[in-house]
Parts: structure tokens; C-alpha cells; sequence
């Protein structure tokens, strides 16, 4: 099911959702930004179709670290889970937001163990 929802920077379509991999297409204003946030499990990444997409992101234990990237039409960038991050964009954007569940601890649960007969 696609899911449209306007946002007070622009609007956000969900277009692909298998439960591990979402993509959504974003259309962002000029000047429109997001908050400052992280997800636990997904790494965010964002490929700009159209327009000058800044991204923020806080690193350090206090967070005090701020790096900014400018991506550009065709280009991607990459924010992991667990790192605080915020969009803006410089220009009108369209991008596509792809999250990718990243799986956190062990992931088998063995009934026997193997071995050689």
C-alpha cells in the first residue's frame, strides 16, 4: 500500500515496503527541514533525483561533532542507525529516502550443533 502524506516541509510518498527496505519519494521545499533525530535499526539513506540536499549529522558522545554534506542530483549519502541527522533543502528537492533495517545482536538460534558423521 503507498501511503502520501503532506509534511510542513513538502511531502512524503512511501512507493516500496517489503519490511526491511522501505523507499519513500520526498518533494521538498526550498528552506524545508526536517527535525533532529535517529533510528534505532535503520540506516537512512538519501539519492537526489533534483535539487541540493544538505544533510546534518551530530557525532561524539555529546553530540558536539556536526558534519554537513551537500548532495547533488545522481549523488547518495548514507546516515547510520543510532546517529542524530536533519535534512534541508538548499534548493526545491525531489529525493528518494530509503530505509534499510539493519540487524542489531545474533541473529541464529541453533536447536542442535553441527558437526561430522
Amino acid at each position: 500500500m503507498m501511503t502520501k502524506q503532506g509534511k510542513i516541509w513538502g511531502e512524503t510518498e512511501e512507493i516500496y515496503n517489503n519490511g526491511i527496505v522501505s523507499i519513500n519519494r520526498l518533494k521538498i521545499r526550498k528552506g524545508g527541514y526536517c527535525s533532529e533525530h535517529c533510528h534505532a535499526r535503520k540506516a537512512n539513506i538519501f539519492y537526489v533525483i533534483t535539487g541540493n540536499l544538505k544533510l546534518e549529522i551530530w557525532r561524539g558522545a555529546d553530540y558536539s561533532l556536526k558534519d554537513e554534506t551537500v548532495v547533488w542530483p545522481g549523488e547518495q549519502t548514507t546516515v547510520e542507525p543510532g546517529v542524530y541527522h536533519k535534512f534541508e533543502a538548499l534548493t526545491d528537492v525531489e529525493c528518494l529516502e530509503i530505509y534499510e533495517t539493519r540487524l542489531v545482536g545474533e541473529d541464529i538460534e541453533r536447536r542442535t550443533t553441527g558437526g561430522i558423521h
